[in-house]
């Protein structure tokens, strides 16, 4: 059996290439949109890739299942648990099979025995696999968005980014049953998630990329309630904020989304095109270093440094699906990597991009603070300070009198801001609340600046008044 493990720094997203080198025959599990790298080990070792499958209809990256597909002719094997809201659009196409709670299919000598885990989602399934070449025992489990190092997959994204209202409680229920369930399989199974630390799809993954059972049912917090109450309010506090974009994934991958090769290539356009995309109301994203925008900018634009790995992310708080978007390279080399992440995410309407060429002339500039500078101004009347952190950092400690409203639901508090005092964003490490500053700034709000500085700073400087 051949096994390679594939990270997307960008998603903190996992998939997995599983080879038969007696047959050739090779599955991929849970694929990112940009297959290159799957064909690559593929062609490397002598494999075609003649299964795809994943774990569930994910709310964070759009699925490379049908681009797999379309590449290579593989079957696709697709969860048909869940109830009819939770089917996938194309599952008449003629190269799938759906799968349910102890089917299995053969990858040449690689069993794969499909284990029901409803609870992030109700058509979530698992992956046990076995090669039977050389056992005739599971070695592991491939569990998605269920079980990950540390943590399981939390069942409330459906509510807070999806909308669908009254699943969460119901989802953590059924969470509680599904790790129950897994109790009683062997401690020695190796445990292969689809995301690491970084990932929204939890509120504590851990950063090593995989683990056994066992170990997650000695150390993994879910696996110590006995009681299905105090699980389920354990479950769904603290999560992070979702991002607004999770609500359009699982819409495209359910549907399914279009394949790379049908979109557009976007052209390499001037200043004046800028202008008039700016003009029309459309995003342009600056993807340039904090220091290069704060130093100059085109008004208008939101930064977004790519040099923040996750930064697509970030884009898609912000981003219109119903319209287009353009973004400003760091250079021409960044340009196909950018065009990567965003599709990755479904941002695909991108007609063009300009390089950094076209940020001269009339431009401008955004101040910032030091916390020695922010400290000695916080006795100024008027002056606000905005943590765009989320909830749980905030409650941890803050700066004295500030207001916390996380990042990417500021455009939906505008009307909690002044337009006529001075507002100072701050987070932990000065990314967020440097988009921050310049998404408030492209919004109308004309004196704002940044807290350039982070939280092992800034706590310092504040040492006796910021714990509250």
């Amino acid at each position: 059996m051949i096994f390679r493990y594939f990270y997307d720094d960008t998603l903190a997203q996992a998939s997995y290439l599983v080879g038969c080198a007696a047959t050739g025959e090779a599955l991929i599990v849970d694929p990112m949109r940009d297959i290159q790298p799957y064909l690559a080990v593929a062609t490397k070792e002598g494999l075609q890739i003649t299964h795809v499958t994943e774990t569930h209809i994910h709310a964070d990256f759009v699925s490379g299942i049908r681009e797999l597909a379309a590449a290579t002719g593989a079957t696709m094997y697709l969860s048909d648990m869940g109830d009819a809201d939770w089917k996938y659009g194309f599952a008449n196409d003629p190269r799938v099979v759906l799968v349910r709670d102890g089917d299995s299919f053969m990858v040449g000598k690689v069993r794969i025995e499909v284990l029901a885990t409803p609870g992030h989602t109700p058509e979530h399934v698992a992956f046990l696999l076995t090669d039977t070449a050389a056992a005739d025992k599971p070695m592991g489990v491939f569990t998605g968005d269920f079980l990950f190092v540390g943590d399981v997959g939390r069942p409330d994204l459906l509510e807070e980014a999806a909308g669908l209202v009254g699943t969460k409680e119901p989802g953590a229920r059924t969470q509680y049953q599904t790790v129950q369930r897994f109790k009683q399989l062997p401690d020695y199974l190796q445990i292969w998630p689809a995301h690491g630390a970084g990932s929204a799809c939890g509120k504590a993954l851990g950063a090593i990329p995989s683990t056994t059972l066992g170990y997650e049912k000695l150390f993994n917090p879910a696996f110590q309630f006995t009681d299905e109450e105090a699980f389920v309010q354990w479950l769904l506090a603290d999560q992070p904020e979702p991002p607004r974009y999770f609500a359009r994934m699982k819409y495209v991958n359910k549907v399914g989304s279009p394949l790379v090769g049908d979109l557009g290539v976007p052209q390499q356009l001037d200043r004046a095109a800028l202008d008039a995309a700016l003009a029309e109301g459309l995003l342009v994203v600056d993807l340039r270093s904090r220091e290069d925008y704060v130093h100059a900018h085109i008004a208008g634009t939101l930064s977004v440094p790519m040099d923040n790995t996750m930064f697509s992310t970030y884009v898609g708080w912000f981003v219109d699906y119903t319209r287009p978007m353009y973004f400003i390279a760091p250079d021409a080399e960044a340009v196909e990597p950018i065009l990567i992440a965003l599709r990755a995410i479904g941002i695909d309407d991108v007609p063009g991009y300009f390089l950094p060429e076209v940020v001269s002339g009339d431009t401008a500039t955004m101040p910032t603070f030091t916390a020695q500078e922010l400290a000695e101004r916080m006795q100024e009347n008027g002056l606000m300070v905005l943590d765009v952190r989320g909830v749980t950092e905030f409650v941890k400690g803050h700066l004295p009198s500030a207001i916390n409203i996380p990042l990417g639901y500021l455009p939906r508090h505008l009307d909690q801001l002044p337009q006529d005092r001075l507002i100072v964003t701050n987070c932990a490490s000065g990314y967020r609340s440097h988009v921050a500053a310049s998404l408030l700034r492209k919004l109308g709000f004309t004196d704002v600046a940044n807290l350039r500085e982070g939280e092992s700073v800034w706590a310092e400087v504040f040492a006796t008044e910021v714990a509250r």
